[in-house]
Formats: structure tokens, sequence, C-alpha cells
């Protein structure tokens, strides 16, 4: 039978089944988001073969898209073990108690923002800034009695400015690559929007923190917690030399799942010798999450988390998500979808936004951030040629909407990452990550405005205006 490239239309069922399904799952049946993902590939199955494909060949799509998602499957496995151990060695109490006594609550919330956004520029990622800094933040931010949700989304605002603006970052040598870029011409692109947008974030989170700040625990709240704390745990300075040596081992680019099994081996070892725990006690913390008492309900409500089997959950949406997304490309879907938006096209204002919504349904569609980066470069490129535009403008806007403001899609892989690090929901927390909604924002802006849009004769470093 032979293979048929689908109407729009039929492209449309999937993601039409996947919003509706969503829909009634999370507000009606409180389900999550695992069903609707199901019910989508479900229909994205019998629509592959009613198009011609053979069941054979859509496994076969649903391995290529799952084997993309391995690596992140492989560190959220490996940051439960970690965030296990961590706790139980006394690293990530530390980190709280005197994340407590340094850090003034007034300014707080522009301070994960702008920690974790540094971090992340010398990583080069923002899912080894989650797990590291990230984790701490959401612990500190707890315990002074901040909502989760902001600081969740200060962490993902500052985590996403290195994995844009990186040269270390795999998303942004990818966009450069596609798009036939200069990686360093590209990084100079993007302080156009990337600035400005975190900037304009730190602003925020530093007024909305301050309306937090007089509502958080009172000194004598975080005495308590402290007190706890050290009564329950050996608390050193020397322990924060973990988190340190994690930072360092990730800049000089040691293989990443390497580096984090012997961190949290590290962890492990500081929990036996330092804390005294027994090797039964450190293995289930492991595997299942720390479970000591701390003789205080919000305490251990705060530290009973990590293990294996915390993130198992998450695992299973991610390789769900990353199997429809698989079968959503290699059956055509997303390239009749992107090829539409193509056909609408009749200004550079609208090829930008074009370009950034086509990333943003790619998102949606597949929960893939790679994807979204690779896809609408392929579909646009030769559309920003057409008009005469500098390559640059391209794999800026895909950058901003595929590696960015996939994160507004709650299902994608990035959020699902997320959420089993900072134990907070997407949906809570992507409201508050400002970062992802301005960047896209912004390159639609200067797609109608012509600003800081250049064309391909514009040899030099200086910007024109495209109209």
């Amino acid at each position: 039978m032979t293979q048929k490239q689908p109407l729009f239309i039929q492209a449309l069922l999937p993601l039409i089944a996947l919003a509706v399904a969503a829909f009634f799952s999370l507000f009606y049946w409180n389900a999550g988001m695992l069903m609707p993902l199901m019910i989508s590939l479900i229909v994205t199955s019998v629509l592959g073969v009613l198009l011609g494909h053979k069941w054979s060949d859509l496994e076969s799509y649903m391995g290529k898209g799952i084997q993309r998602a391995l690596p992140a499957v492989y560190i959220l496995i490996i940051v439960g073990i970690i965030i296990g151990s961590w706790i139980s060695s006394g690293v990530i109490p530390t980190l709280i108690y005197y994340g407590l006594d340094l850090i003034h609550p007034s300014i707080f919330i522009p301070s994960v923002a702008l920690a974790t956004g540094v971090l992340s520029m010398a990583l080069g990622s923002s899912f080894a800034s989650i797990g590291t800094v990230g984790l701490a933040f959401i612990a500190v931010g707890d315990s002074m009695g901040f909502p989760l949700a902001l600081v969740a989304g200060a962490i993902i605002s500052g985590a996403y400015l290195g994995d844009k603006f990186s040269p270390l970052s795999e998303t942004t040598n990818v966009a450069a690559s596609m798009a036939g870029v200069d990686l360093f011409s590209h990084i100079r692109h993007m302080l156009w929007d990337t600035i400005p947008a975190f900037l304009l974030s730190v602003l925020i989170y530093w007024i909305v923190g301050l309306n937090y700040a007089g509502e958080v625990k009172s000194i004598e709240e975080i005495r308590t917690i402290n007190t706890h704390l050290a009564d329950t745990f050996v608390i050193h300075p020397l322990l924060l030399l973990v988190p340190l040596l994690t930072v360092v081992a990730l800049i000089k680019k040691y293989p990443t799942l390497p580096s984090l099994v012997l961190i949290s081996l590290i962890g492990a070892i500081l929990a036996y010798i330092v804390q005294g725990a027994s090797v039964s006690d450190i293995i289930g913390a492991m595997t299942n999450g720390f479970s000591g008492d701390t003789g205080l309900e919000s305490l251990n409500n705060l530290l009973h988390r990590g293990g294996i089997t915390s993130m198992m959950g998450t695992i299973g949406l991610v390789l769900v998500a990353t199997a429809l997304g698989g079968m959503l490309e290699d059956i055509g879907v997303l390239k009749t979808i992107t090829e539409t938006f193509i056909n609408r096209v009749k200004s550079t204002g609208s090829l930008i936004g074009s370009t950034v919504l086509s990333a943003l349904v790619v998102g949606f569609a597949t929960g893939a951030q790679i994807l979204a980066v690779i896809l609408p470069i392929r579909t646009f490129k030769q559309a920003f040629e057409d008009r005469n535009l500098a390559a640059k403008n391209l794999s800026r806007c895909v950058e901003a909407a595929g590696a960015v403001g996939i994160n507004m899609v709650p299902w994608s892989v990035p959020a699902f990452f997320a959420a089993g690090v900072l134990g907070v929901s997407p949906y809570d927390y992507i409201p508050y990550a400002f970062f992802i909604f301005l960047v896209p924002l912004i390159n639609v802006i200067y797609g109608y405005t012509g600003l800081s849009i250049t064309k391909k004769d514009d040899t030099k470093e200086g910007v024109k205006h495209a109209g």
C-alpha cells in the first residue's frame, strides 16, 4: 500500500485528540497527562495505518522517538538517586541551613533566576542546572515559605537562559548548524531577544518576590527549622564541596552520566561516614527516597523525596510523549502542519510569527525540544532565503520557540524533567516562568517592526530593518 501524506485536517486529528483529552483529564478527571497522550497515540496509529504505513513501521517510528529521550531518562534516574543520597548525606540539609541564614527573602526570587542563569551559562545544560542548584533553591524556598510554583518558575527561567545562550548548549549548536550559521554569529544575534527578556524577567521576579517577602516565615520559624536540621544532621560547610564538585565536573565537560553517578556515590559515602547512616538506609533513600524523621512535620515533607521510584511516573510520561512525537514526525503530520504555515506567509512579520508558531506546534505535538528546533529550520529555511533574510534570524526565532518556548507545553520532555526533579507540577510553575513567554514574544515583535532583522547581504554585524 502506497504511503500518503496526510491532509491538513487529518494532521490536526491527533493534536485535537490530545488537546480535548488533556482538557477533560486535567480539569474533570484529575488523571494527569498519561491517558491523553495514550489516546493521541492511538489516534495517530490509526491515522498512520489509513495513510498506508505498516504496523511494524509505526513501531519503528515510536522507537526512534523514544531513543531521542533516553539521555533524559537516564539523567532522571541518576538525579533521583542523587536527591536521595544528598539528603541522607546532609548536603541538601546543609544547603537549606546556610541558605536560610544568608539569603534575604526580599531578593530571594530574583537571586534564584540570576544564580541559575549564571550556572546554566557555564554548564550549557538546563537539566544539569535544575538538578543541582535548582534542587537546592526549591528546598530553601520551601523552607522560607515562598510558593513553590514561583520558585520553580524562576529556576526554569534561569536554566533556559543558558540552554538558549551558552556556546556549550546542544540546542544552540544544533540551531546554528541546521541553519548554516556561525555559532558565535548566532549567539551575538540572540543578544537582541535574550538580554531584554531575561532582564525583564528578573525585574518581574524582584517585584513579585517583594510582594511575598512579607509573608514568608518569621525569623523564629526559620530558626526552628535550622535547629531541627542541626539536631538531625551533621551540618558542615565542607559538605557544600559536593555540589561544587558537581558543577566543576560539568563545566569541564566530563561525561554527564558517569559524573552524576560518581557524585551520587560520594553522597552515599558521606551519608555513611559523616551522618552515620546504615547501608540499608542509604540504599533505601537512593531507591525510594529519604524517609528519616526530623521531628518537624513541615521539614519532613520537604526532605521526604528523591529515589529512583520517585522518577518512574515522569519517565513513563516522557516515553509515551516521545513515542507519540516519533510517530507524528514519520507519518508526515508535522510536515503537513508546518508547510501549511509557510503558505500563509505574506510579510517578514508573518514569516517570523509563523516560524515561532510552527516551533511551538511541533513542541506541543511531540514534546521533544530537539525536534522543535530542527523541523521548523528545515521547513522555513528556503522561505527566509527567498526574502533575502539572513539565516541567523531563522536560527534565533526557532531557538526562542523550540528550545525555550517548548517549556510552555506541560507534557514536553523539559517540563516533565523539571517537574520530576523539583516536585512542582508544570501546570503550577509555567505561569511563573516569565522568560519562556517573553523570548518568543520579543521575536514576533521584532518580526513585525523589523528591529534587529538582518538581510542576507548585510555582511557587517550592524542591523538592517526588514519590511
